[in-house]
């Protein structure tokens, strides 16, 4: 196997929550191998600025908003003729204590990770099953395998979305469409800068981690770029963790 088996060339993908952070990180790993990338957020101008960097396509919508995701996949195919690469990456954490928790951000957060990855992977699946091929990748989370305490929103849907994932793959790999998941660990992106700025929780991260530091946002692009790509062609219903060694050791 080549390089070649990483090249995207010709091909198109969407990647949501693409305009910072782990999103943009992977969107900038895929236009790198020659994909057209498309990338979403809210903020239109932060967007633009993000889809310049690489080369991109700037599509803002609501991720959370059934019929604007739906009007998304339509319109990607009405101009690009394809849909082949779905990152659904998009969401943000609520965090706070289980007792104080409130029923209305816990729903936000689960429609955010859970019910938007849903739809906007039945609308790509749709037009990737019809085409005979695919690749549908969902970010979840190391917290899908550990626990700590004031994230139980977001846990809950980063774990509820693995196990999508491989109900997904079952459903859609005999229509030639791969579904699959990359699980990070703790990055230096704006989302964790709180945990970032407290210094013992950030020395715990160090401490904990094998490879002693946070991760770049970039060292996710790799694993994002094999689940994209041919070099990924026997890969589906998995999760990736990419932890730096943390969910491994004591």
């Amino acid at each position: 196997m080549g390089p070649k088996a990483f090249d995207l060339t010709g091909r198109t993908a969407l990647v949501t929550g693409g305009s910072r952070g782990l999103g943009f990180a992977m969107a900038e790993a895929l236009a790198s191998a020659g994909a057209h990338v498309v990338l979403n957020a809210r903020n239109k101008d932060e967007l633009a600025k993000a889809a310049g960097k690489i080369g991109g396509e700037a599509l803002a919508f609501d991720v959370t908003d059934e019929a604007a995701c739906v009007d998304a996949v339509a319109g990607i195919v009405k101009r690009r003729g394809r849909l082949d690469i779905l990152i659904s990456n998009a969401g943000s954490n609520i965090r706070g204590p289980l007792l104080d928790y409130k029923t209305a951000d816990f729903d936000t957060t689960v429609g955010q990770h859970l019910r938007a990855g849903f739809v906007l992977g039945r609308e790509a699946a749709k037009v990737m099953a019809a085409a005979g091929k695919g690749r549908i990748v969902y970010t979840t989370s190391l917290m899908a395998h550990l626990g700590r305490p004031n994230v139980v929103a977001y846990a809950a849907a980063k774990t509820a979305l693995e196990g999508m994932i491989r109900q997904m793959a079952v459903e859609l790999a005999p229509k030639g469409v791969l579904v699959n998941g990359i699980a990070p660990g703790y990055y230096l992106t704006e989302l964790n800068k709180p945990l970032i700025d407290n210094a013992e929780f950030n020395a715990m991260i160090v401490r904990r981690t094998p490879l002693g530091r946070w991760a770049e946002p970039s060292e996710l692009g790799g694993a994002a770029l094999l689940l994209c790509s041919d070099a990924g062609s026997f890969i589906t219903g998995q999760t990736i963790v990419v932890d730096g060694g943390m969910s491994i050791a004591l």
